[in-house]
């Protein structure tokens, strides 16, 4: 799995199909070429000061580590964009929460030709 780090590439994720969850939205788009599946990570500055902000970053970056690659699509891109309930929310919940919403964009995506 390979990191999102181009704003093109996050503006181009923006335009897909998303999951709204307590902890995060999950934004996804599916790709052209053959590359691994890549995963961005978002937090605004409303959300709070910069140390909520990271800590809401790498606790999605923990969850995405540890969700099975099965969930995700192949040639696809994803953007979680972090909310402040990520903070507090449990961590076993969240894990399950992206399975979710994962599942529910996958039966939403159109099928590769």
């Amino acid at each position: 799995m390979d990191r999102l780090r181009q704003r093109a590439d996050f503006i181009a994720v923006a335009n897909g199909p998303r999951i709204n969850g307590p902890a995060f939205v999950l934004q996804s788009r599916r790709r052209d070429d053959d590359g691994p599946v890549r995963v961005g990570f978002t937090v605004t500055k409303k959300i709070g000061t910069a140390t909520e902000r990271n800590r809401i970053r790498r606790r999605l970056r923990e969850v995405v580590k540890r969700t099975d690659r099965g969930f995700m699509l192949p040639n696809s891109d994803y953007v979680l964009v972090g909310r402040r309930a990520a903070l507090s929310r449990d961590f076993a919940v969240m894990l399950g929460d992206l399975r979710s919403a994962l599942d529910r964009i996958a039966r939403r995506s159109p099928k590769p030709d």
